[in-house]
């Protein structure tokens, strides 16, 4: 199972090298969607509908560390409009905020990653993760209405 997940995040993490050559807006997409997916399944093992696992929770924050490292370049001055990006104009006007909070977040996730030891080390690290991944999304998207 473990393997299946690797392989599902790494193809998907793969496929946005490809496409951030050609479309910096569909490849954010792409990380946010591999992002989202791991979130969802820390929440799942955090509210209990999914039982802990200590490798998948490691999958959680490697895939953070991996989409943070990423995402930061995917943002140049011609990807500010069109396909139908969320992206806020900040992005641009701080670009030193915008890579300092993904530095953050790496931070977070690097230091999540090896910290993890149970199901409660899991749930306090994963909490402190996304509620600064939460506060980031507050200063730089567009929330679409």
């Amino acid at each position: 199972m473990v393997r299946k997940t690797w392989a599902a995040a790494a193809i998907a993490l793969g496929a946005t090298a490809v496409l951030a050559q050609s479309d910096p807006i569909a490849s954010r997409k792409a990380l946010e969607r591999a992002n989202d997916e791991q979130h969802k399944i820390g929440t799942a093992m955090v509210t209990g509908q999914l039982p802990f696992d200590l490798d998948r929770a490691r999958i959680v924050f490697a895939t953070f560390l991996d989409v943070a490292g990423k995402a930061p370049h995917l943002f140049p001055e011609n990807s500010k409009t069109g396909g139908d990006t969320s992206a806020a104009a900040r992005i641009w006007d701080d670009p030193d905020g915008f890579r300092a909070a993904y530095v953050r977040f790496a931070t977070d996730a690097k230091t999540a990653q090896d910290g993890i030891r149970d199901p409660a080390t899991f749930r306090a690290l994963f909490e402190g993760v996304t509620r600064h991944c939460g506060a980031c999304h507050e200063i730089f998207r567009v929330l679409k209405t």
